[in-house]
């Protein structure tokens, strides 16, 4: 059971990944792009935006890995520190700007932590 947690855990991460860096980070980088922002926080706010899908890759990567080797399972406790931390701000975000609340940020790392938490217990 432990090890389909986690390698669902790393695939809604690879999915996510897949869907923030392409379709999500093609709508962002028109809307940013279009925007009045000086160049470098245009710059700043692409780098932002990727970083985050490098981290869902990251995290795919280490849960199918911990999955197929339950003996390095400590090192989940960062992913789920992160991903648990991470949606708890969108949450608190999305209780000042609600526009937030209908995008899937808190949805998919809290899953993504949940998934990692049960899967080593």
């Amino acid at each position: 059971m432990a090890y389909w947690l986690l390698v669902l855990g790393g695939a809604l991460s690879f999915v996510g990944m897949l869907f923030h860096g392409l379709v999500g980070g093609k709508i962002y980088s028109t809307n940013i792009s279009e925007s009045d922002l000086e160049p470098l926080g245009k710059t700043l706010s692409h780098f932002s935006w990727q970083f985050h899908s490098i981290h869902l890759f990251v995290c795919a990567v280490t849960l199918v890995y911990i999955a197929y080797n339950p003996e390095h399972a400590i090192v989940a406790y960062p992913l789920i520190g992160i991903n648990a931390l991470g949606a708890l701000l969108f949450f608190g975000l999305g209780l000042a700007d609600r526009e937030l609340m209908k995008m899937p940020g808190a949805i998919l790392m809290g899953g993504v932590a949940a998934l990692a938490w049960f899967g080593i217990q």
